[in-house]
């Protein structure tokens, strides 16, 4: 076997096992590259479409950058471990769940963020359906959108199953056109449409307060940060270094990301100043607010963005399942994904709940966020048995009872239970407290979590969650 299959051997096909620094191919470019491919997917831009509808255009920037850098920036701290080491931050929480908690929690999750990719898909399918338009071919949305749809999810399997290393090259050069797209993007929507219009559009808030508009968007941010979190926890483990790890990713979901967002939320109210409409279908508004030319080359690089971020995202959530459940293949994880991901493409109702959809998916991962923060920081203090996390014989400080950490899962179930019970239902849409207004929903979700776990620490519980004091070998 050559070196480059045995590579890929190791990092997707035989397990999770820790990458050894003679081993990892990311540069900090490198990361930062392949990090922003997975940020910038044009899901922001329909992110930036669901702001922009709440907020006028200085809130909606000072909205959308705040919450999101501040968010990742303390969410990311846990990737130096993960680069220091080698591993899959998900290994480290079997030391916070148990091997078992992590299992379930880590498909659940997984779960919901691929919901994301058929938003993608769906995207990719309006990409090619208008780029067929400007050539005068009339494709029927109804018949021709799932089909176009399902074909990026495929196109998107093969990269996936490609390793690493087609990743790496891949978002190279989409990373690249697309941040260059991006910003003459948001040149041309300032011109298409006079700037003063733009800054004088006022949202119709119905019967929500300004404040409380203000923080329905907040909410969609930092559960729009939340999404990355558990994904960013698995590429630093390519990185060759600590501070290329943590800026590599901190910089694409904090800064890059929120640029793409920004650049929707601008687009939406050049259209609705154009159109009296808020689009969140990056295609629609290209072919409007954009001349022809630039807009055939914007959408046909949109559609195969869609297909990288299918490419990394089919790696990335099989790689957090597979911390779960190592024994399964990473290729057959690879398809599950695709069939499940096609699906939900022809459904086609995760765009239409858009914003219940991604405080759902945060609020499953915003206590956990809190919690490995906490307990990376201040609970385990940046140690842990990496030969416990492995489950090497004899070593079984994280089998904890039955496979299950029942203080981390505790944690996270009453988190999530007191948020939606009494602070923010995202279900609904119900603003519960005044807490919200403070915290957001899956801020307090986060901030709970992490507080439970850290309180629970000072109990005598202290001595179940830190089974593995004596097992610190390798620190």
């Amino acid at each position: 076997m050559t070196n480059k299959e045995n590579y890929i051997r190791q990092e997707t096909v035989t397990g999770v096992v820790p990458m050894l620094k003679k081993d990892r191919q990311y540069s900090f470019l490198d990361l930062f590259l392949s990090t922003s491919g997975f940020a910038i997917a044009t899901w922001c831009y329909t992110q930036g479409a669901y702001v922009a509808q709440y907020l006028s255009f200085s809130r909606m920037l000072i909205n959308i950058f705040c919450f999101n850098i501040v968010w990742v920036l303390i969410e990311c701290l846990p990737v130096i471990f993960a680069s220091r080491y080698g591993i899959d931050l998900w290994i480290w929480l079997r030391s916070v769940l148990g091997k078992k908690g992590v299992a379930i929690l880590s498909t659940v999750i997984s779960v919901a963020n691929f919901g994301w990719y058929a938003v993608a898909a769906g995207l990719f399918s309006s990409s090619m359906i208008n780029l067929a338009g400007k050539f005068g071919i009339v494709l029927d949305k109804d018949l021709w959108g799932p089909i176009l749809g399902c074909l990026c999810v495929v196109l998107g399997t093969l990269i996936a199953l490609g390793g690493p290393n087609v990743i790496k090259w891949t978002n190279r050069f989409l990373v690249t056109a697309l941040l260059a797209v991006g910003i003459v993007v948001v040149v041309l929507c300032f011109t298409s449409v006079p700037f003063a219009d733009i800054l004088a559009v006022q949202p119709d808030l119905g019967e929500m307060t300004p404040l409380q508009a203000f923080m329905v968007s907040a909410e969609g941010n930092v559960a729009f940060a939340f999404s990355w979190s558990t994904q960013a926890l698995v590429l630093p483990r390519l990185s060759k270094t600590e501070r290329g790890g943590y800026w590599g990713t901190s910089l694409a979901y904090g800064v890059v990301a929120p640029f793409f967002v920004a650049a929707g939320g601008v687009m939406a109210l050049a259209m609705f100043v154009r159109t009296g409409v808020y689009e969140s279908d990056p295609t629609t508004m290209l072919s409007t607010l954009c001349g022809s030319g630039f807009a055939l080359l914007s959408l046909l690089l949109v559609a195969f963005a869609n297909v990288g971020t299918q490419g990394t995202g089919s790696y990335v959530n099989c790689m957090i399942v597979k911390s779960g459940m190592p024994k399964v293949s990473y290729k057959v994880l690879v398809l599950i994904a695709m069939v499940y991901v096609s699906a939900l493409t022809v459904w086609g109702g995760v765009e239409e709940h858009f914003g219940t959809f991604i405080s759902i998916a945060a609020f499953i991962q915003a206590p956990i966020i809190g919690m490995i923060v906490v307990d990376y920081l201040l609970v385990k203090k940046r140690k842990i048995s990496l030969k416990a996390a492995y489950f090497i014989e004899g070593h079984d400080a994280y089998q904890f009872t039955n496979g299950f950490n029942l203080v981390g899962l505790a944690c996270v179930v009453i988190a999530c239970v007191v948020t939606i019970l009494f602070v923010y239902n995202p279900l609904t849409g119900e603003i519960q407290s005044p807490l919200f207004l403070i915290f957001t929903g899956s801020g307090f979700d986060a901030i709970f979590g992490g507080l439970l776990y850290w309180i629970a620490s000072l109990t005598p519980l202290k001595k179940y969650m830190l089974r593995d004091r004596d097992d610190l070998e390798i620190v």
